[in-house]
């Protein structure tokens, strides 16, 4: 049984890292393009989390939590920020538009580039890097991020909003037990709520992502749990192996146990995270993300 001072100890460490969530940021603050409606759900944002100043690297990173599209999951969001913090990392939750909703692709590819953008337009703002801005994602929120990972564009240099004049290509991705294709090992929840009933052939390539890597695919840390019963291990597997054929580098972690959906395995201040968190920040030191 933990002690009373240690107990406080813990709650202070708490409260620290909790202390620089900002208020949400609309993506779109006069409406997002093809909203169905004017409610919360209907309004994609990013709830920005700064680290203290003493520890911030100037890297930031846009996490995408999981839910099948159908929900989205704090400890796959608001944890992994405050984790992040910790290292000194920026780190910027995505609200994105979801299937359970109504919405149906590309609207939350739509709202993953916008993420991206917006960071590298008010990088001065947050004080970030737009040159080292990652994506993160866990499930289908890994899925998410896999797809603007193998779909991004260069921006339109001609927009009269200067967001939309950014590159939505994130310099790195982490993929935490994600849905990556939509074929044969695909978790159908995801599918169905991205895609809808009896989507074409054509779009179910388009959005496995295993066979969208291009040399051009940034750089990845991938994980996932032997013993995943939702989202089968061959999707990180596959992916891995499409990054491999086109050279690109991957950091590729599979761990025998783990239940899907375990996130960091640990509650803030993380005194005791799984073994897949270490390994990341040891590969986003050497990406550049993290202090040495």
């Amino acid at each position: 049984m933990k002690t009373l001072p240690s107990l406080v100890l813990m709650v202070t460490a708490l409260i620290a890292v909790r202390a620089d969530a900002l208020p949400p940021v609309l993506l779109w603050p006069d409406g997002a393009p093809g909203a169905l409606g004017d409610t919360d759900a209907d309004k994609p944002s990013l709830t920005p989390y700064l680290p203290e100043a003493v520890r911030r690297t100037g890297a930031a990173i846009v996490i995408c939590p999981g839910g099948g599209y159908g929900g989205l999951a704090g400890h796959e969001g608001h944890d992994y920020a405050l984790w992040l913090n910790q290292h000194g990392v920026t780190a910027f939750v995505l609200k994105y538009r979801l299937g359970s909703r109504g919405y149906r692709h590309p609207i939350m590819l739509q709202d993953a580039a916008r993420a991206v953008r917006l960071v590298r337009a008010r990088s001065a703002e947050w004080q970030v890097d737009p040159r080292r801005v990652g994506i993160m994602g866990s499930s289908a929120g890994g899925h998410l991020a896999s797809t603007l990972l193998t779909h991004f564009d260069a921006g339109d240099s001609g927009a009269a909003d200067p967001v939309e004049r950014q590159s939505s290509r994130p310099d790195l991705g982490i993929l935490c037990y994600a849905v990556i294709t939509l074929g044969e090992f695909t978790h159908q929840g995801s599918k169905h709520n991205l895609l809808g009933n009896d989507p074409s052939p054509e779009l179910v390539r388009l959005l496995s992502n295993e066979l969208q890597v291009t040399a051009q695919t940034p750089p990845c840390f991938i994980w996932h749990t032997w013993e995943d019963q939702a989202v089968p291990v061959e999707n990180s597997l596959q992916f891995a192996a499409a990054l491999r054929r086109a050279g690109v580098p991957f950091d590729l972690h599979i761990y025998e146990k783990g239940r899907h959906g375990i996130g960091l395995a640990s509650v803030p201040p993380f005194s005791n995270p799984h073994p897949w968190a270490a390994d990341c920040v040891f590969w986003l030191k050497e990406r550049g993300f993290v202090a040495r």
